[in-house]
């Protein structure tokens, strides 16, 4: 796997598939990006370059762990577009790295061509997803046979009187095969205290962020699943309204991971997006502010 060095030294790892224009992805967690995969067959048209987060995947531990906080995450993903000699780079962020992704936007706007938030993660603009949300949502599957558990399960996390998270790991999937099942034992973070200190006091600054990203100029998608527990439908659409130019794309039948639910449904809407033809995508739900370029 290729490397380069973060300002503070700390040597990064990262993964290329695919060809085409370089297509920056930063996975969420903080976990290795290897579950990415190719994000359902993306890489045939874009070449992904996926970045193992500090202390993940083949990325060196760093000597300051007070860096693996969210808002310094962002100096390695630009470390990573000057390592890779672009001027401006499209970035996809999923789940956790989205929060990377939109600091970054953020904060170096002209150093952006086009951004794609996949399940969304809101906190780094402060947008709060209330217990009942998620409850009206995930109601929707309550034929399914893994339900009953599920939903215990995340009543007592909601309440603050459990935390099983393995237990409701049916609700950030369309579908609870073999599949799903795999999928999820690969996307585990490895490094707990990565994760924790990921959102440690001052990784967000939701005003300041919200600020910023009233004035980016570029494109953005939001694409999250009908059934994504973890970025629900409607507070993603308000998370679009922040931005200038945005769309959304709720993928049906989907979770928290699209690309693994429906594939192709996935890599049309993306493509189309980063391709700028959005107009032809079959979509629910979008909600453009300005025109996309044709």
């Amino acid at each position: 796997m290729p490397t380069f060095s973060a300002p503070d030294g700390t040597l990064l790892a990262y993964r290329v598939t695919g060809d085409g224009d370089p297509l920056v992805c930063l996975p969420g967690g903080p976990t290795d990006s290897a579950y990415l995969g190719d994000l359902g067959g993306l890489s045939a048209h874009r070449r992904l370059v996926l970045l193992d987060p500090r202390g993940t995947g083949r990325s060196a531990i760093p000597e300051d762990v007070a860096s693996y906080r969210c808002d310094r995450l962002v100096d390695d993903v630009e470390a990573l577009r000057e390592h890779l000699g672009l001027p401006r780079m499209d970035l996809l962020g999923h789940s956790a790295g989205t929060n990377i992704a939109t600091q970054y936007a953020a904060r170096h706007p002209r150093r952006v061509g086009r951004l794609v938030l996949v399940g969304p993660s809101t906190r780094a603009v402060g947008i709060e997803i209330t217990g009942e949300t998620r409850r009206e949502l995930v109601r929707l599957r309550e034929d399914e046979p893994w339900f009953p558990a599920a939903y215990a399960a995340l009543e007592a996390i909601t309440e603050g009187t459990g935390d099983d998270r393995e237990a409701v790991a049916p609700f950030f999937h369309g579908r609870w095969d073999a599949a799903a099942r795999k999928h999820h034992a690969a996307s585990r973070p490895g490094n707990e205290e990565a994760v924790t200190l990921f959102a440690a006091e001052g990784a967000f600054h939701p005003e300041a962020t919200r600020a910023a990203l009233a004035t980016c100029e570029a494109p953005v998608l939001l694409l999250t699943g009908e059934f994504d527990v973890n970025s629900p439908p409607r507070p993603t659409a308000e998370f679009a309204g922040l931005f200038p130019d945005a769309t959304l794309v709720v993928q049906p039948g989907a979770g928290h991971h699209p690309w693994l639910d429906d594939p192709g449904r996935f890599v049309a809407a993306t493509t189309a997006f980063l391709g700028q033809r959005l107009r032809g995508v079959e979509s629910r739900g979008i909600r453009p502010r300005g025109a996309l370029p044709s």
